[in-house]
């Protein structure tokens, strides 16, 4: 019935703009979604009828569309509830058709596709957006007319290309310890419904757990770091034995409050700071590209970690102390600040920042090439690569990022670890050390339990967030 509707819809709004007759057809369509004819569509009903409806670029649809249109809040759509949301949702559906044909003649071509895909930072070939605009395309024109646009959009809650864009922007709201390359951007609706703070605190909760879960990883990791220098190379094994000696089970969590408690004043100045820089960054009103959105995410990761970096010298004191050194974070903060002095929490500062930019550039660059593979070859009719595609993505190219700024996160590490009994030293000797001792491998000690933890803290992470946004009505 609904493959029928498309070849009676189109034609007659194509025909007439009489209320009577989008009534008319309103009608039919609500009929045909009310299957047991009790004057309601409730969410079982909308969402059999989906199934039938070509647009199904998302999921849970069904969700949106009564969430929109229940206005008494009774988990069902009357008729009128039904036809207020079709009305106002065509009114966005106007705006953002008009907002993609640029030279105004009517219809959406194949360069406007690709001009709306790249100002919101996703590149696609001409053979891609030739596909995305075959799926809408129900003439073969090769272009979209306002009745097709309307068709595709007519059951479904997205409303600009925005959303299309939004599967492939690089960002997400899960820290799981490392430097992320883009904070997450929150949509006009978000901030306007108050949903913002809920995802917030979603991401601030699934950060915490994925963190808390992968500390004895990251812990090693910073061991490995910093005893291997002093009493030669320390392995896997060796360095579990050395932790569960010296401090059993619990010890592989020393340092881990620091580091959750480091996650909203982090997460807060980055986004701050990221929508700010995107601001200076736009010129004229411009749409963010996918250089400026990298710009200004490296530009928040350097802000974020200057203001939160003496959290960090903590964090890795407390990871590389004995048992009853220090008897938490404010004893070690005030020992450090008494016998080292102020300087202390600044160790390690420059390696630090110099470790953002290729991990920011390696992360991101892998993670459009990937990108780009899967709709060269996969994308078929849609650029939505699902929830399994997308962390696979995230998840290699978080890894690369990680490898090609090692080195730094090394160095920064050791230079946070050294103490006032030792002989303090610069970054450039500490690299010849290390070098003389060891040799380009000295540079990676750590590593592996450093990428093992990648694959739990995203499993984690993400399993976390989605059951805290259930949690909020988020989903």
């Amino acid at each position: 019935m609904l493959r029928w509707l498309r070849g009676f819809v189109l034609p007659t709004a194509a025909c007439q703009d009489d209320n009577e007759e989008d009534l008319f057809n309103y009608e039919i369509l609500f009929r045909d979604l009310d299957r047991n004819g009790d004057g309601v569509v409730d969410i079982t009903e909308l969402q059999e009828g989906l199934k039938n409806w070509t647009s199904t670029f998302g999921l849970q649809s069904e969700k949106d569309i009564l969430k929109a249109g229940d206005t008494n809040a009774d988990s069902k759509l009357d008729f009128e509830e039904f036809v207020k949301y079709l009305t106002d949702h065509e009114k966005k559906m106007r705006l953002a058709f008009k907002s993609l044909d640029t030279n105004n003649d009517g219809v959406i071509e194949t360069s406007e596709i690709i001009a709306a895909l790249k100002s919101l930072g996703v590149h696609v070939s001409e053979a891609q957006a030739q596909s995305i605009l075959q799926s809408m395309d129900t003439d073969g024109t090769m272009t979209i007319d306002w009745d097709e646009w309307r068709y595709y959009f007519l059951l479904h809650p997205a409303t600009s290309i925005d959303e299309i864009a939004g599967f492939w922007k690089h960002s997400t709201m899960v820290d799981i310890g490392e430097n992320m390359a883009i904070p997450h951007e929150f949509t006009e609706q978000e901030k306007r419904s108050g949903g913002w703070w809920r995802l917030l605190v979603a991401g601030g909760v699934a950060s915490a757990a994925a963190r808390t879960c992968t500390a004895p990883f990251d812990r090693l990791k910073v061991m490995m770091q910093v005893h291997s220098l002093k009493s030669g190379r320390m392995r896997l094994i060796g360095g579990i034995e050395q932790m569960v000696e010296e401090g059993g089970i619990r010890s592989f969590w020393r340092g881990n409050g620091v580091n959750v408690f480091k996650i909203a004043p982090e997460t807060a100045i980055k986004i701050g700071t990221y929508e700010q820089y995107k601001k200076w960054l736009s010129f004229d009103g411009a749409k963010i590209g996918i250089i400026e959105r990298f710009v200004s995410g490296s530009l928040a990761g350097v802000t974020a970690q200057t203001c939160i970096y003496p959290m960090d010298v903590i964090k890795t004191r407390l990871a590389v102390g004995t048992t009853g050194q220090y008897s938490g974070i404010i004893d070690c903060g005030k020992k450090l600040l008494r016998q080292e002095g102020v300087r202390a929490f600044s160790k390690g500062y420059l390696p630090n920042v110099l470790g953002i930019i290729p991990y920011a550039g390696i992360d991101f660059t892998v993670y459009e090439l990937l990108k780009n593979y899967w709709i060269e070859h996969y994308a078929g009719n849609s650029v939505d690569p699902g929830i399994m595609i997308s962390l696979g993505c995230s998840m290699f190219s978080h890894i690369t990022g990680q490898i090609a700024s090692f080195p730094m996160n090394l160095l920064r590490t050791r230079m946070q670890a050294q103490a006032l009994k030792e002989k303090e030293t610069t970054m450039i000797r500490l690299i010849q050390d290390i070098y003389n001792k060891d040799g380009k491998k000295g540079f990676f000690r750590g590593l592996t339990p450093s990428i093992m933890k990648v694959l739990p803290a995203v499993i984690i992470g993400s399993v976390v967030y989605e059951e805290v946004k259930r949690h909020f009505g988020l989903t």
